[in-house]
């Protein structure tokens, strides 16, 4: 219960100062100081009631004095909040109060080298200060104890503690210098390590908002070039997927149960993208896009591509969405060669050109619901490995009289299919 009690002590003195607006670190920096100023203040009551009791009054004033201003600044901070003039106060406290009390006590070996607790001050720059001011706080240690040097002559020659007690004192000092100076420095490597901790972790969310964007090889030259992302590409395939009876059925259900309805298809989708290692471009709408063989080139694009929409059509025949909804899906795909790359500077998108391009999205457009329509650039590509029904000669927007074929089924086995032999 006692230790419970005193970690909750120290909590609440940790949160002196504190301001609703502070980030982490500000928040850490002065939790940091406030608790290290509280045992300074404790430290300076006892070593000057211990200087007073082996009869070294002024000694023993100097402390009890830092101790009574280091208080007074402390409750100025927790009404004020004013925390950079809080820590330059207690910077330059422990700084010139060692060396005052040297000069009281008769100089650097009579002082039992009381000066080197001035050292904590640029080590608590380090923790508390901005970087740039430690070097500062570490140059004015390094003067007061070079004109502790020369003072030395001029200070009176002894005091009234005994050697004993003087040796004493040296145990005393070196070691609680050594014992703060390690608190100090490890604050300091846990402040730093959490921040560290903090900065991957933003890195990594950064980075796999890029991944959802981007693919992971052009996000990988964006991240580590500086130029404009354009690849030609003489082979390649692209699929175009759009909801037949979108918007009827938009106006017949709430707008928050259209979304998470196209949610549940879109991220099946995003599955199968995975499994087959394909590439999602975007989403408009209703409307999905893939391309197979872009960015890295695969002998096989379409007929992954070709896979991939005949799991997604098989998932759309037999699954139930919501309020026992069956969704039918138009899918058109092409085959050649595309343009790809980046556009825009902000909210930019990996995306593809070409006649390939506008010619798959015609094969969705002028498709039936529930089909696979390709044109004769794919079925060239797989009418050995697929069953392909042929549709006849369709008059393609822009494009005038095409060929096309129905996707029915598969030759082969599937080779991302399970071996139902194990």
């Amino acid at each position: 219960m006692i230790s419970r009690a005193l970690q909750v002590s120290l909590t609440t003195l940790a949160r002196i100062g504190a301001d609703p607006q502070d980030g982490d670190n500000d928040r850490l920096q002065k939790a940091l100081l406030v608790s290290g100023s509280i045992m300074f203040i404790v430290a300076g009551a006892l070593w000057g009631l211990l200087y007073i009791a082996f009869n070294e009054p002024l000694a023993g004033a100097i402390p009890l004095g830092y101790a009574a201003v280091s208080a007074l600044s402390l409750v100025v901070f927790a009404l004020t909040r004013r925390y950079r003039f809080f820590r330059f106060s207690q910077l330059l406290f422990i700084l010139l109060l060692p060396s005052l009390l040297m000069v009281a006590l008769g100089g650097f070996i009579n002082s039992s080298a009381v000066v080197l607790w001035s050292l904590i001050c640029p080590l608590g720059a380090l923790v508390y200060d901005e970087p740039g001011s430690a070097p500062r706080w570490f140059l004015a240690y390094v003067a007061l104890v070079v004109i502790s040097g020369f003072l030395q002559p001029y200070v009176r020659l002894a005091n009234n503690l005994s050697p004993a007690l003087v040796t004493l004192f040296f145990v005393m000092n070196i070691g609680g210098v050594s014992t703060m100076a390690f608190i100090l420095l490890y604050s300091f490597v846990g402040q730093k390590n959490a921040a560290l901790g903090l900065l991957r972790l933003e890195q990594e969310k950064a980075e796999n908002l890029l991944l959802n964007i981007l693919p992971k090889d052009i996000a990988a030259i964006l991240k580590n070039e500086s130029r404009t992302i354009a690849d030609h590409y003489a082979a390649a395939s692209i699929l175009f997927a759009d909801m037949v009876g979108f918007t009827p059925l938009s106006s017949e259900i709430p707008p928050v149960e259209m979304v998470e309805l196209l949610n549940e298809v879109f991220s099946y989708f995003d599955g199968l993208v995975d499994k087959y290692g394909l590439e999602k471009i975007k989403t408009i709408g209703d409307c999905y896009m893939i391309a197979s063989g872009v960015p890295r080139p695969r002998p096989d694009h379409a007929h992954a591509l070709i896979r991939l929409a005949l799991e997604m059509r098989a998932y759309l025949a037999t699954h139930t969405f919501r309020a026992g909804r069956q969704l039918h899906f138009r899918m058109g795909i092409n085959s050649g060669p595309v343009l790809a790359g980046v556009i825009g500077r902000k909210k930019f998108i990996y995306d593809l050109w070409g006649d390939a391009v506008n010619t798959a999205s015609r094969m969705e457009s002028h498709g039936r619901s529930g089909t696979i329509q390709i044109a004769r650039a794919t079925y060239e590509l797989v009418k050995d490995d697929f069953e392909c029904e042929p549709r006849g000669m369709v008059n393609v927007k822009g494009k005038g009289e095409l060929e096309v074929w129905f996707v029915t089924g598969s030759k082969t086995p599937d080779p991302q299919a399970p071996n139902p032999k194990g």
